[in-house]
């Protein structure tokens, strides 16, 4: 009996979204993408806050089972539908995953993430100061990245999943990424994992036309 569809509630541009949509896609999930109209305000109003009192994509349905938050959703996706791969048991291995989780929460959210809302949503955020963060951040990455192959060690884990969209995507908000070739190179490496879809980009920032 085929497993029935995750609804997958999400918005094309939307980094924290893509994460949700890349890991359901390399867990092989079966996946229906439902777009909510973030221009028009579909996240605000009653029927969606009805299944996400925040106002905030992305949101799951599990059969029933809704969940929110992209970095909760990773969990929850990895420890019900992997084997311990994506999200490891040894306890300083999963430290290390959750290390990342929260660098996902933080610093590349009012770093790259920051810098890319000013370019494609029109964020009031001080442009100097979201690219430097993200430029502090990058620095830590190449770093680290020039120890192993992913973030928290030699495998892929929720942390490469949660840190790659709006790394990848840093350029869209004026931020370059030619002084990291540790970090471009893990970029390669995840988007060469089977299953790897990518996220929509758009011509903003350094990419403007």
């Amino acid at each position: 009996m085929s497993q029935p569809a995750i609804k997958l509630y999400r918005h094309a541009l939307s980094g924290h979204a893509h994460r949700a949509e890349l890991m359901l896609s390399l867990l092989k999930v079966p996946t229906e993408l439902v777009s909510v109209d973030l221009a028009n305000g579909e996240h605000k109003k009653p029927a969606f806050l009805a299944i996400n009192a925040f106002g905030q994509v992305p949101v799951i349905d599990d059969n029933g089972t809704r969940l929110s938050d992209s970095n909760a959703i990773l969990v929850y996706l990895a420890k019900k539908y992997d084997q311990g791969n994506w999200l490891p048991e040894e306890p300083l291995a999963a430290a290390l995953v959750q290390r990342w989780l929260s660098v996902a929460a933080g610093q590349l959210a009012y770093g790259p993430a920051a810098a890319r809302l000013i370019t494609v949503f029109g964020a009031a955020f001080n442009p100097n100061e979201v690219v430097t963060r993200a430029h502090a951040l990058l620095k830590v990455m190449e770093a680290e990245l020039a120890t192993a192959p992913f973030l928290a060690g030699d495998k892929p884990t929720i942390a490469d999943v949660a840190n790659y969209a709006y790394t990848a995507h840093a350029p869209e908000g004026n931020v370059s990424l030619d002084e990291y070739p540790n970090v471009r190179a893990w970029l390669k490496r995840i988007e060469a994992l089977p299953g790897f879809v990518p996220m929509q980009q758009t011509a903003a920032g350094l990419l403007a036309a």
